[in-house]
């Protein structure tokens, strides 16, 4: 749960006729705006060089792809790869953030502790205290939020004891 690193780019629009008000929205990111970002192939091999960097194994494959709803972002990326016909160089194994606090919670409620109605990353952390520097959607900030909801969560495995 040691942050090593964080990666974040922009994607320019390669189907400009898609980029739709309501993404422009939520990113707070204009057409314009977009105009100096990377193409897609671009993004995707400093992604990898960077991930590599960090691992310990050097292969993607090692990996466990974490997130809050993590295949609507796997699905993405996979998209990504078949567009610029990539083989999807990572494992399959993922740790999925809304998986987790569903389980968490029903188990916590079960136990008479308060937990949130909504499995949304903003009701998770703020069932840890763990607030947003900001109000924009923004992947870097979700990212970390997630880990550091995740990481929350694997610490009850230390709190809770089950009954044989």
């Amino acid at each position: 749960w040691n942050l090593k690193s964080t990666y974040i780019s922009n994607v320019y629009p390669e189907n400009r006729e898609n980029f739709s008000l309501s993404s422009q929205k939520i990113h707070e990111l204009s057409l314009e705006e977009l105009e100096d970002a990377p193409m897609l192939h671009e993004v995707l091999e400093e992604f990898e060089e960077w991930l590599t960097k960090y691992l310990k194994h050097k292969s993607l494959r090692s990996l466990n792809i974490c997130g809050q709803s993590v295949m609507y972002d796997i699905v993405f990326l996979k998209a990504a790869y078949r567009q610029e016909k990539k083989e999807w160089p990572f494992s399959n194994m993922l740790i999925d953030l809304h998986n987790i606090a569903f389980y968490l919670f029903e188990v916590l409620a079960k136990n008479g502790i308060k937990t949130p109605r909504s499995l949304s990353l903003n009701a998770i952390a703020d069932f840890f205290d763990l607030k947003r520097e900001g109000l924009e959607h923004n992947a870097l900030e979700d990212a970390l939020i997630t880990g550091e909801c995740l990481r929350e969560c694997m610490n009850y495995t230390n709190i809770l004891k089950l009954k044989a």
